[in-house]
C-alpha cells in the first residue's frame, strides 16, 4: 500500500536523522500535535504536550543541529516501528490514515520505549504525499514525561 510506504519513508528518515529531509515532508501549513490528555480533541482547549506549526517544526530542526545545543547533543539514535496502517477517510483532497508507533529511543546511555496511536493527514503531490498534519497520542501523555528531544 502506498500510504505505508510513505509513513515507513517517514520513519526512516527520522531513524537515519535526515532531519532536512523529514521536514521537508511537510506542507507549508502543516501542524505537529502531541496532545497532553488521552482523548483530547483541540489544542487550544488545554495544555499539549507539543503543538507546532511549520516553522516551529522548522525551528526544532535547527535547534538539533546546532552545535551548542548541548541538551540535545548527542542526537538520540531511534528506532520507530509503524504498524497498524488504517485509512479512515479521503475527502477534501486528504487522506486520513490511522496507524500505531513503537518507538525505542536511546540517549546517554538510557534506552526508552515508547507508544502512541498516531493520524497522518497527508496530501498527495506528484507521486507521493506530503504531511499537512500529523497527531501523536503518546499511551503515556498524561504521566511523567520526563522531557522529549525526539521526534516522533
Amino acid at each position: 500500500m502506498k500510504v505505508e510506504q510513505f509513513l515507513y519513508h517517514e520513519a526512516r528518515l527520522l531513524d537515519t536523522q535526515r532531519l532536512e529531509a523529514w521536514l521537508d515532508l511537510f506542507t507549508e501549513d502543516a501542524t505537529y500535535w502531541l496532545p497532553l490528555e488521552h482523548g483530547q480533541r483541540d489544542p487550544f482547549e488545554t495544555s499539549s504536550i507539543i503543538h507546532d506549526d511549520r516553522t516551529l517544526l522548522e525551528l526544532r530542526v535547527k535547534q538539533a543541529r546546532h552545535p551548542r545545543a548541548h541538551a540535545r547533543l548527542p542526537l538520540a539514535r531511534t528506532v520507530h516501528q509503524v504498524g497498524n496502517v488504517v485509512v479512515l477517510s479521503e475527502e477534501y483532497g486528504e487522506i486520513r490514515v490511522a496507524s500505531t508507533l513503537t518507538l525505542v529511543e536511546f540517549r546517554g546511555e538510557r534506552q526508552r520505549v515508547w507508544g502512541a496511536l498516531v493520524e497522518h493527514h497527508l496530501r498527495p503531490s506528484g507521486d507521493a504525499y506530503l504531511i499537512a498534519h500529523k497527531r501523536v497520542e503518546l499511551v503515556n501523555s498524561e504521566g511523567e514525561i520526563d522531557g522529549v528531544a525526539i521526534l516522533f
